[in-house]
């Protein structure tokens, strides 16, 4: 999902594994936090930090670019003519704080962070794949999850125990089941989604750079899941789990052996008892729960991912910081702790406090991920121009708002929502899409030749915008229209919310001028144009 990694200098902090982000102690139960604070708290930390170091952040957005960047981070796609109207027009002095909550509490809220969410734990797969976990119930169980402001530690278990009792979450064992007994795919996937680490580079030795992250964490991880088994029964997949087996020895570069104990970073290793060497256990009735589920499957009386679930996961401040570094990093184009998913000693976050804050808050809000969405979209650095500042080089100190390019589903939605004044979430333009533009969050962002060819002469977008003919459609609205000044309007205002400069504005005249015995074409290729400029591409 990411094209390599650019490394950003930034302030060294020197702090140990038992602080911070590798193992903050738990945080005591208090009231849920309330979202004035926590942006307040936002905005109080960057401020100090800027006068610290001497920044000059960049002026707040207009409203114009603010409507515009919080429908696509918020929603996912961009907004209406009408929603921009009327967003302008309101009088109220809190009419941004107004719009974030609206947006939130919107189904589009749901359908595009399900996009977003799915796409960082499952990661981009071909549209049969996508099938597969619709009509597995994975997508629909992510849908909950946002619908109902589901507490994310508590969906981040069923998933990894991956043991549904009943239709409405039985899409929760996809996460595993979509890596079809591999273990290790489970294990490498299982790291950085739940905890914000990377442990690949320990397969085969302790991790090169990060003192932390040992050998015996890659394959106790692998052991909490290597009992596991994809079954299919009568009320669909499942992932069984056999109470047996999974004992098994790693070496390392010198050859020496060691046995893969229950055990990941700082939690562990679990108690369990092994057979003697040379002996296999039985895989005997009593090793299991008397009664068998409902889906025909049985549950080891000692469960391996019932023990990670409770001993690893539970209270795992890993947990915390990991989801609100990856929010923080959706809203604000990096995360505090860059890349966003690898959490460890060689990353260190630039505002270490804040982080802190934000997880705390998390915690306290009882896991409540619309509310960490909520406090960074109303804080003052999140409403900062994308112009960069004279003098400011460092993206990590969030001193300007962060351009970034759309998701796939974000350019989708909002193409048809341009050409044809309304979107479907099941387009097949989605499925090209996300086919082609398969960078969620990239470490950084350079176009390829192959998007560029898409743009330019891939036949879904042609085809496309040909097939749009309905009287609703943009191309039909703009013949209707009078003269092509009022056409060039409302070809700026429908895709990039903003009115055309005079030198923009010329250009698309005198180019529908020359070409009026083929109105309809022209006007095609301006809006052709207008789609795959970088204006449109990025969000800003």
């Amino acid at each position: 999902m990411r094209h390599g990694t650019k490394l950003i200098p930034i302030a060294i902090y020197f702090f140990t594994v038992s602080t911070l982000v590798f193992a903050v102690s738990t945080v005591a139960a208090q009231d849920s936090p309330s979202t004035t604070s926590l942006t307040s708290e936002i905005n109080r930390q960057l401020s100090n930090a800027w006068k610290r170091d001497s920044v000059n952040p960049a002026g707040p957005c207009t409203d114009r670019e603010f409507v515009r960047r919080v429908y696509l981070d918020l929603v996912g796609r961009i907004p209406t003519i009408g929603e921009v109207d009327t967003f302008l027009l309101d009088a109220r002095p809190d009419k941004r704080d107004h719009l974030v909550d609206v947006l939130l509490d919107s189904e589009d809220y749901v359908q595009h962070f399900t996009d977003v969410i799915d796409t960082l734990l499952m990661g981009r797969a071909d549209e049969g794949k996508y099938k597969q976990r619709s009509s597995s119930q994975w997508r629909s169980f992510l849908e909950d999850f946002l619908r109902e402001n589901r507490p994310w530690n508590e969906v981040a278990a069923e998933i990894l125990l991956a043991r549904p009792d009943g239709d409405s979450n039985r899409g929760a064992v996809w996460f595993l089941y979509e890596r079809n007994d591999n273990h290790q795919a489970i294990a490498e996937s299982i790291a950085p989604a739940f905890f914000g680490v990377r442990i690949e580079c320990a397969q085969c030795h302790d991790h090169m750079n990060a003192d932390e992250i040992k050998q015996s964490d890659y394959w106790g991880l692998v052991a909490f899941f290597n009992r596991s088994k994809n079954t299919k029964t009568k009320r669909g997949p499942r992932v069984s789990e056999s109470a047996v087996g999974g004992f098994s020895e790693f070496a390392d570069l010198t050859g020496d052996s060691y046995p893969n104990l229950l055990s990941f970073l700082d939690r562990g290793p679990v108690k369990e008892e092994r057979p003697e060497a040379g002996k296999d256990q039985e895989d005997a009735d009593e090793l299991y729960q008397s009664a068998k589920r409902k889906d025909g499957t049985r549950i080891p009386k000692f469960s391996r991912r019932s023990e990670f679930v409770e001993e690893v996961m539970a209270d795992n401040p890993r947990l915390a910081l990991a989801m609100v570094n990856r929010v923080w990093a959706i809203l604000m184009g990096r995360g505090i702790v860059h890349p966003f998913d690898e959490m460890d000693s060689v990353h260190p976050p630039s505002h270490p406090e804040l982080l802190q804050v934000l997880a705390d808050g998390f915690v306290n809000s009882r896991y409540n991920v619309r509310e960490v969405v909520r406090w960074i979209a109303k804080s003052d650095a999140y409403q900062l121009s994308s112009m960069r500042p004279n003098g400011v080089d460092d993206p990590a100190t969030f001193a300007w708002y962060l351009e970034r390019p759309l998701t796939a589903e974000q350019m989708a939605r909002a193409t048809q929502l341009i050409v044809r004044g309304q979107f479907q979430n099941d387009d097949p333009l989605i499925g090209s899409f996300r086919q082609q533009f398969r960078d969620v969050l990239p470490d950084t962002f350079v176009a390829p030749v192959s998007d560029a060819l898409y743009m330019s002469n891939h036949p879904t977008l042609d085809q496309y915008l040909a097939d749009s003919n309905d009287a609703q459609h943009l191309r039909q609205k703009l013949m209707q229209l009078p003269d092509h000044s009022q056409r060039c309007d409302s070809l700026f205002a429908s895709i990039f919310q903003r009115s055309p400069a005079e030198t923009e504005r010329k250009a698309v005249e005198n180019y529908l001028q020359q070409r009026e015995s083929h109105l309809g074409q022209a006007i095609d290729q301006v809006i052709w144009s207008m789609l795959t400029s970088a204006e449109f591409r990025l969000n800003h």
